[in-house]
């Protein structure tokens, strides 16, 4: 993230600042999580704002302006805490990574069928202290800092007469899962954050349930970096309570599912990669043969002349 060289503003302008960000965070947090990206921004430049910081906070005030009272709306559920954890790498200045987790009340998860939603009852967006020397590390933070919160809320839900089973939580980095795991050989991951590894015990004594689920579908992701208009207008009915606000959320395919031919397996492209695809798809003599017999079909006007390959 490249530093912000624009002048300083006046006591009286940080002062304004402050209220703003003073004013609005316990808002963010109890109900409109939409804003919490923001103000986690303006909240670390509050000490020495800039233009930059100004123009920023009233962008973000034209933004509640345009969406005031935002309201959060609860279904009854099986009442089994769900967390969806993700970070974004290097996303900061002083090279530091954003961490973040959705929180939520549902019922269980069956593979292949779409997620049960309900509102968020907390909401993680804050900045990893120390930096990361890679995005599996970054993501491995995450899970650390969502842990953490899981054990209190674990405590409240069970004295609430709700006992747990494993809390799941969704990670979208596969480095991150197989170590909180167990089930990665660990190297150069002896040089990471030796507190990170909090997360294996947590996961050996079945306090949580670390799981790989492809990153479209990670609720947590919205709150790690600045996303443009379309998208805040796209993903609001998700996060706030709206009248066409979803009541599930749908599973995304893997990334593994877009390798290869993209047809269908009984699609007759698929059936003339049979033989190819039965190796290892990253080996460059299969990506070089595919690339031939989509040049041949592509060439003979039997499909359009769109991508075919998953590459």
């Amino acid at each position: 993230t490249p530093s912000d060289t624009s002048p300083l503003v006046t006591p009286a302008t940080q002062k304004r600042v402050q209220k703003v960000v003073g004013s609005f965070l316990h808002y963010g947090r109890a109900v409109n999580l939409t804003i919490l990206r923001s103000l986690n921004a303006l909240s670390r430049q509050q000490s020495k704002p800039t233009k930059r910081t100004i123009r920023c906070m009233n962008q973000l005030l034209d933004y509640l302006a345009t969406h005031p009272g935002a309201r959060i709306c609860f279904y009854a559920s099986d009442m089994i805490l769900k967390i969806h954890s993700d970070a974004s790498y290097m996303n900061e200045p002083d090279a530091r990574s954003t961490a973040g987790g959705h929180y939520f009340l549902g019922k269980p998860i069956h593979a292949n069928k779409p997620i049960w939603l309900n509102g968020p009852v907390h909401t993680l967006c804050t900045v990893l202290k120390l930096v990361a020397a890679s995005a599996a590390e970054a993501e491995l933070g995450a899970l650390f800092l969502n842990a953490q919160e899981v054990k209190i809320l674990r405590l409240i839900l069970d004295e609430m007469g709700h006992p747990q089973p494993p809390t799941p939580i969704h990670c979208d980095n596969n480095t991150a899962v197989g170590i909180a795991n167990d089930t990665v050989k660990r190297q150069r991951s002896r040089a990471m954050e030796m507190r990170y590894f909090w997360v294996t015990d947590q996961a050996r004594n079945k306090y949580i349930d670390v799981s790989w689920h492809p990153g479209a579908e990670n609720l947590g992701d919205y709150v790690t970096k600045h996303h443009p208009a379309k998208h805040h207008q796209h993903v609001r009915p998700i996060y706030t309570h709206q009248p066409a606000s979803p009541r599930h959320l749908p599973r995304a395919q893997a990334p593994s599912t877009l390798r290869g031919c993209v047809h269908p397996p009984t699609s007759a492209l698929c059936q003339t990669w049979a033989p190819v695809t039965t190796r290892d798809w990253r080996h460059p003599d299969v990506q070089r043969t595919c690339n031939y017999m989509a040049n041949d079909i592509l060439s003979a006007n039997h499909f359009p002349s769109h991508n075919l390959l998953g590459t």
